[in-house]
């Protein structure tokens, strides 16, 4: 593909956003929750963990804790057996646990609804606090990167940084802000169904069809 301006990489990002879709209607956070707190357990313990994981140590793990007192309160030993098959589950337990207690000092014991506020709380950075504020409460600060969403703008020639942070900043400048949260998730249903990390299955992606990848049959 030739070297694109700026605006023919909006144009192109424009289609890919409506091609994929079209093609995955339902897009969605695939951590299963019914609340913020829930929310927010749930995506610091994504860390290095799969979703399909998470979710299944949630089952147990929010009918046992409801509140953010609940969580502040289990001894550090009691949250790591229960979420230990997350894996770094002493960080996590030690973040969850922190985080619940600033939520209650700090925050009236609800979760806050800001990024600057989110970013104040053990265990979150960007990534987790923009998977909350779109999820939780229909607000796009940014774009979630996940490993996901990192390797795919990639190979479509979205961006050529590689740390999260500036990633951000350029999908940020591609894709109009009302999109940024269904954006990140169109991306990870596109990695876990097709553009997988070791051998994409090019043929089958629906953007390698309309010729919105660079990165197109690349990989044989």
């Amino acid at each position: 593909m030739p070297r694109e301006s700026q605006t023919t990489r909006c144009q192109r990002t424009g289609k890919i956003f409506r091609s994929l879709k079209s093609y995955f209607p339902n897009a969605h956070c695939e951590l299963v929750h019914s609340n913020p707190l829930e929310l927010l357990v749930a995506t610091i313990m994504s860390a290095q963990c799969t979703d399909k994981r998470v979710n299944i140590v949630t089952q147990d793990l929010f009918r046992k804790y409801r509140t953010a007192e609940d969580y502040a309160g289990v001894p550090q030993e009691t949250l790591e057996q229960d979420i230990r098959s997350t894996g770094f589950y002493r960080n996590k337990s030690k973040n969850i646990r922190g985080a619940a207690a600033m939520i209650i000092k700090d925050f009236g014991g609800k979760i806050p609804q800001t990024m600057a506020e989110l970013l104040l709380l053990p265990g979150v950075a960007r990534k987790t606090a923009n998977v909350v504020l779109s999820n939780a409460f229909g607000k796009n600060e940014g774009v979630v990167v996940d490993t996901h969403v990192k390797r795919i703008s990639a190979r479509l020639g979205l961006t050529k940084q590689t740390t999260p942070e500036k990633i951000e900043i350029d999908l940020m400048d591609l894709v109009p802000q009302k999109d940024w949260g269904l954006f990140g998730h169109l991306i990870v249903f596109l990695g876990r169904s097709h553009c997988n990390a070791r051998k994409p299955d090019c043929q089958a992606c629906p953007l390698s069809a309309k010729k919105l990848c660079p990165s197109a049959n690349t990989f044989d």
